[in-house]
């Protein structure tokens, strides 16, 4: 009994793997991995510069105190200081990093899925024209030899 139990858990768990959705997830993964890095470069080397020229690149440093004295920083430090630089920081590189992925990555994919749809469905539109053509010239050829049946048939 314990064999067929782990063949039925055995059978369980390839029937999983070899699922759609889990093979489609862990190719999301990796390709999701391999852009990361992408995006960080291009966040890394092209926005922040563009950013610290304008202002600083690095926001971690600001905060403000509620208790002071606020001296020090790391385990020497004394106060209650509120670090809101860095959220600010980490807030930034997310709107940042999302922009380039919008910008860089969905709406070029949008834009180049709505024109394939577009495309495929005026190959469509055409074929029901085509077919509607061929079936008007159906219609008529047979309305044709229906005539021509009745009018051979007066004649005799």
């Amino acid at each position: 009994m314990s064999e067929k139990k782990q063949s039925s858990v055995w059978e369980g768990f390839k029937a999983f793997l070899m699922r759609g959705n889990v093979v489609d997830l862990a190719v999301a993964v990796v390709i999701g991995a391999a852009f990361t890095n992408i995006v960080n470069s291009v966040v890394k080397g092209v926005i922040n510069p563009l950013v610290g020229a304008i202002g600083t690149q690095n926001l971690d440093s600001y905060s403000s105190c509620l208790k002071s004295p606020c001296a020090g920083s790391g385990d020497n430090a004394t106060g209650i200081r509120i670090m809101w630089g860095s959220v600010l920081g980490a807030t930034l590189s997310f709107v940042i990093t999302a922009a380039v992925v919008y910008f860089l990555m969905v709406l070029p994919m949008a834009k180049y899925l709505a024109r394939m749809e577009a495309r495929r469905k005026a190959k469509e539109g055409a074929q029901e024209v085509i077919e509607v053509s061929e079936l008007e010239v159906l219609k008529e050829i047979r309305d044709a030899l229906v005539a021509q049946r009745g009018s051979g048939h007066g004649q005799d």
